[in-house]
């Protein structure tokens, strides 16, 4: 039976690889961090992890999961409303509602299952989510797990935004959901997420958010593109991780409304159905927010190695996407160019990652760096100078 299946699921990785499209797993030796050893057995520069703050190996991150581990232990064998609750968990989701401006929040092991445990819990089929056109797999997933009426809208398109609505309102929808990315995160888009409230008041829907790449550092005081747009008390629902900027670990959130969070915990799945974050998780993530809304520090170096390395890319006449966000993306179009783009820059010391489809469009592949508040000036100029070397080693 296995043997017709398997010559299909061969002739499928045959065409990604001719397409160039075959992503590659490399093994790290090392712990995340500025710089990580890979198993060809050298030291590099590393510029593709989400770890925006440098938290990821933060001294006092891994001192407190060390003691949550010895306190709390390493994990519950158990959902939250069996015996998977502890005291530890409560507190981090006040402390997510206390930084994000929210009225509660509910955790979740990743923010792909906060997403997939979203929308279906909230909407029926006689509702109406309108989705931006390049919000991320987890938001179009747990869409399609829901029955309600599906509209697109271009990305950051405030009129098509506003064609939806009306279309939403003509086909009689009885509530309307807007969803979008915070950041986009292919791009480093920002959503313009004041506007989209301003529309969801005027057509009475509901506005969603995922931060994942925001939560931590955008915006003054960190709290995430709400913070950043100026509309904090006019969003209704966002999600997010704790496994980006927040300690890099795993486990995900949704916060927002009372009612919409304690609903989730009797109804969403992946809630109900999977094992709480692990003890130790939670506590390096208390940690984690401790450290980011403390101090603007981290965030600041951010910023200044944001705006640092985009000048020298641009300097060096790279093609980049507009915009002010940690990820720096540069554009060659090409798979297979982006491919070999990046194997020349790991033989320059420099670990970078090349994207292209399914994860982007066909045609708009690229090198996504993104920057870190670990990194040092020396290594910014290291990798400007790697990436000149490469791209007229290349001829670009």
């Amino acid at each position: 039976m296995y043997g017709a299946f398997k010559q299909h699921l061969l002739g499928e990785l045959d065409t990604i690889r001719q397409a160039g499209l075959y992503k590659h797993e490399r093994q790290l030796t090392t712990p995340q961090g500025a710089h990580v050893g890979i198993s060809a057995g050298q030291e590099v520069l590393n510029l593709c992890a989400n770890n925006y703050l440098g938290l990821a190996q933060h001294p006092e991150v891994n001192a407190a999961a060390k003691a949550g581990l010895e306190e709390w232990g390493y994990g519950l064998a158990s959902v939250r409303f069996i015996c998977g609750t502890q005291s530890l968990h409560k507190q981090l989701e006040q402390r997510l509602t206390d930084f994000l401006g929210t009225e509660d929040t509910i955790l979740y092991p990743s923010c792909f299952d906060a997403n997939g445990g979203l929308f279906e819990t909230l909407l029926g089929a006689e509702d109406a989510v309108i989705s931006d056109e390049l919000n991320h797999a987890s938001i179009i997933d747990g869409v399609r797990l829901c029955k309600a009426r599906r509209y697109r809208y271009r990305n950051n398109d405030m009129a098509d935004l506003e064609e939806q609505l009306k279309a939403a309102d003509r086909d009689g929808a009885r509530f309307k959901l807007i969803t979008t990315d915070g950041v986009f995160s292919m791009d480093g888009y920002i959503a313009r997420l004041d506007e989209i409230c301003d529309l969801a008041e005027r057509y009475d829907a509901l506005v969603h958010f995922d931060d994942c790449h925001a939560t931590g550092f955008l915006g003054e005081g960190g709290r995430g593109t709400h913070e950043y747009r100026g509309c904090m008390d006019r969003i209704d629902i966002t999600t997010g991780t704790l496994g980006k900027a927040l300690g890099g670990a795993s486990g995900g959130y949704t916060s927002g409304k009372r009612e919409v969070i304690e609903l989730l915990r009797q109804r969403s799945r992946p809630y109900l159905f999977s094992n709480t974050v692990a003890p130790p998780v939670v506590a390096g993530a208390l940690k984690a927010i401790e450290l980011a809304a403390e101090s603007s520090e981290l965030r600041s170096r951010l910023s200044e190695n944001t705006a640092f390395f985009r000048a020298g890319l641009e300097r060096l006449g790279f093609e980049l996407l507009p915009g002010e966000h940690p990820i720096v993306p540069v554009m060659l179009h090409d798979a297979g160019l982006a491919a070999r783009f990046a194997e020349e820059m790991l033989k320059e010391g420099v670990y970078v990652i090349a994207f292209s489809y399914p994860v982007v469009p066909q045609g708009r592949a690229r090198i996504r760096t993104q920057m870190s508040a670990a990194l040092s000036r020396d290594d910014l100029e290291f990798a400007l100078a790697a990436f000149g070397r490469v791209k007229e080693r290349l001829g670009l």
